[in-house]
């Protein structure tokens, strides 16, 4: 999480400056019409440093760092006054969903997972990530079609990180909506009364999920109903689902296996007549875990499922609790006789690979492992991407933070948002005792926490090449492109890259990596530009291969390496660390940048932590900010956000170097506990986009904003 704090420090807030024009109102749009008012004619906006409790509300901003933070809703009345002009902004997702081939609606066997784990809202609840020593995290997007968030409050709203993690591979995510025991009884009761009132329950969770960017809700009520109430169930549901598939296109709504038809809770582990009510009304069934192969064997000839079975999601616990099939390192087994029987899966609480193991460090290995078993019977979909693709195969969490194939920060981190499009994981074993393995590997990266590593053995028997897909994607191409490679190859090994592609028929493109490509018919710039990228740049082992291809009107379908002995024919294991890879439009090369507009600073927090300033014996400035500005977000991977000192107390120092705060995912970024010279100072802050074509965006189009501030005197 944060660095420690003084548990004495003292909030301190600006004093109004009439000279700023920075209005007070603390709901957002007031935020943002402040940010609008800040004169951009200007490059300076000025603080005067006053004690008063900080404006930000506690539930979005952590009380004693202003960090911000995602939570859920916990009553009726919470819900029912829920605002957009009260959301945070920080929790919105910035990823749109990818569309994906197959289609969820023509895929005939889907596998849900619901995230509960140990009452949620844990390291992820900080949206700009956090420190933190081996966090849990999922990277396994291709195998899953839906991402439910789970915890037990009555409306959970999924952490924008898993949404923006999510969605870049094509995979919705519903948030939860729960009533249960005496106070869910007693909600029920309330909003299921009548028509207005369960039309203003479905209408704000559709507010809340248009807002904040998910895909749609996990309906469970585990109390009993009235007559009154379980009759106008199916009323809300229905009303909830229509207005869903207006408001968010491609959206789900799923009812959990709980109450009947009657109002009893009472759980049928398969979807019948009994509670096939609800089923009618909204997109699918997640049934409950205790059923057996004679269940599924019903369901199937069921009249009420006819046409409908992949809507029908047979929930498996990975914890095993009660009588259940599978479970735990055997939950493959429960998979199994799902797909036997052609329905979906709901696997809940997968987290348990980190949950119920001690040795935390050991996660990456016991994940790999429970997805590995259930491999067989998970269906790869194929996110559909467009140009630039790229991906560092970081998996959103590390030990350090690289850049360029450089530790940056040793430090643990964790930040969803920040993974990128994840490879294919798997281990496979090849002829005479050979194998193939693919892996994340925090050990080593080139950009972010970790690289990808294929290792493996080639027994002398082998005499043909060993092929390791890595990408199952859909990438419409230009006419021509730019294909870069950052790798880390074993000696006794040779490799090239395998890119299959598709127009009317699948066909097969091998790629030689050289040095800079050969470009004819181009500006000397765009040479001068691939030479920024491909060039001779071989930092910690590192090799950069560029080739450039011609492929018109094709798709990418997969990619693939071709490890080779390069020698005679003997034994050889081999690893092969891949850094990152680039499919680049050549015609976009040469566009200008953009610059960073409207840069602009408010909410505004200043803190007294724990050290001591080095020009008073007082304990350390701490600044605390929200920065925003204007970028079109599609052309980034993330924005580096950094601050210099200007001018402090003492004139004789002169400015100070540009220093990295942190990185930004969207145009949004909170400065937290950053320490500052005492006052009177003036300091800078800097926002450089770091774009998805590799190339630096020149100073001169980064955003600016100084900040001077002074003590305040009046009282």
């Amino acid at each position: 999480m944060t660095s420690t704090v003084d548990g004495n420090k003292l909030p301190l807030r600006r004093k109004r400056d009439d000279d700023d024009g920075v209005k007070r109102d603390t709901t957002e749009a007031s935020r943002s019409e402040s940010c609008l008012d800040q004169p951009m004619d200007s490059s300076s906006i000025h603080e005067v440093i006053k004690y008063v409790p900080s404006p930000l509300p506690a539930k979005h901003y952590d009380v004693d760092t202003t960090e911000p933070i995602s939570c859920g809703l916990q009553t009726l009345d919470e819900l029912l006054s829920w605002k957009r002009s009260d959301a945070n902004p920080f929790n919105v997702a910035v990823v749109s969903l990818a569309t994906r081939e197959p289609p969820l609606a023509s895929s005939p066997r889907r596998t849900l997972v619901s995230h509960d784990m140990m009452g949620g809202y844990l390291d992820d609840r900080f949206l700009q990530g956090t420190k933190t020593e081996n966090p849990y995290a999922f990277y396994h997007w291709q195998y899953i079609d839906i991402f439910n968030y789970f915890t037990h409050n009555m409306v959970t709203i999924p952490p924008a990180v898993w949404t923006n993690a999510a969605h870049k591979h094509g995979v919705i995510v519903l948030g939860t909506f729960i009533t249960e025991w005496n106070d869910g009884a007693v909600a029920c009761e309330a909003f299921l009364k009548e028509e207005e009132s369960y039309r203003a329950v479905a209408d704000k969770l559709v507010q809340i999920s248009h807002y904040y960017g998910f895909d749609g809700w996990l309906i469970n009520i585990e109390n009993p109903l009235s007559a009154v109430a379980v009759k106008n169930m199916p009323l809300f549901l229905r009303y909830l689902t229509d207005q869903m598939h207006e408001r968010v296109p491609g959206s789900l709504v799923l009812w959990y296996d709980s109450v009947i038809e009657n109002g009893q809770l009472k759980w049928q582990n398969e979807l019948n007549q009994s509670n096939r009510m609800f089923f009618d009304v909204c997109d699918g069934f997640f049934t409950n875990y205790n059923w057996t192969e004679q269940n599924l064997e019903w369901m199937k000839e069921y009249s009420g499922i006819q046409g409908r079975q992949a809507d029908v999601y047979i929930g498996v616990d990975v914890f095993a609790r009660g009588q259940v099939v599978g479970g735990m390192f055997e939950t493959n087994k429960a998979l199994e006789i799902i797909r036997k029987h052609n329905f979906s899966a709901a696997i809940f609480a997968p987290g348990w690979v980190y949950e119920a193991h001690e040795d935390k460090t050991q996660f990456r290995k016991n994940q790999d492992k429970f997805w590995a078993l259930l491999s067989d019977n998970l269906y790869i979909h194929q996110p559909v991407l467009t140009l630039p693709f790229i991906s560092s195969f970081c998996q959103g969490f590390g030990k350090a933070i690289y850049c360029r194939g450089q530790r940056k920060e040793e430090r643990s981190w964790f930040n969803l948002t920040a993974q990128e499009i994840q490879p294919l994981y798997y281990h496979i074993n090849l002829e005479d005792q050979g194998w193939l393995r693919s892996r994340g590997c925090p050990e080593d990266a080139w950009n972010g926490g970790c690289s990808l590593l294929l290792d493996g053995f080639i027994p002398a028997t082998c005499t043909s090449a060993v092929s390791a897909k890595i990408f199952s994607v859909h990438v419409p191409l230009a006419p021509k492109i730019l294909v870069s490679l950052t790798y880390k190859p074993s000696a006794g090994i040779k490799v090239s890259l395998e890119l299959k592609t598709t127009d009317t028929s699948l066909c097969t493109e091998r790629v030689t990596l050289t040095g800079i490509p050969e470009v004819l018919d181009e500006e000397d710039q765009l040479v001068s530009r691939l030479s920024q990228l491909c060039g001779d740049f071989n930092p910690e082992g590192w090799a950069v291969g560029c080739s450039q291809l011609a492929l018109r009107g094709c798709a990418l379908r997969e990619v693939c390496f071709r490890i080779q002995r390069d020698g005679e024919p003997q034994d050889t294991p081999f690893s092969c660390r891949v850094g990152e890879i680039r499919f680049l439009d050549v015609s976009s090369l040469q566009m200008p940048p953009e610059l960073v507009q409207g840069f602009c600073i408010y909410d505004v927090v200043w803190l007294r932590g724990a050290g001591t300033a080095s020009e008073t014996t007082s304990p350390c400035l701490h600044l605390n900010a929200t920065l925003r500005w204007e970028y079109p977000k599609e052309l980034v991977r993330h924005f580096k956000v950094y601050w210099r000192r200007l001018r402090g107390p003492d004139p004789r120092i002169p400015a100070g170097q540009l220093v990295l705060v942190g990185s930004a995912y969207s145009n949004l970024f909170r400065v937290t506990e950053l320490v500052v010279p005492e006052p009177p100072g003036l300091l800078e802050l800097v926002v450089e986009p770091v774009i998805r074509k590799g190339f630096p965006v020149p100073e001169s189009h980064w955003g600016r904003r100084s900040l001077s501030y002074t003590e305040d005197f009046t009282d």
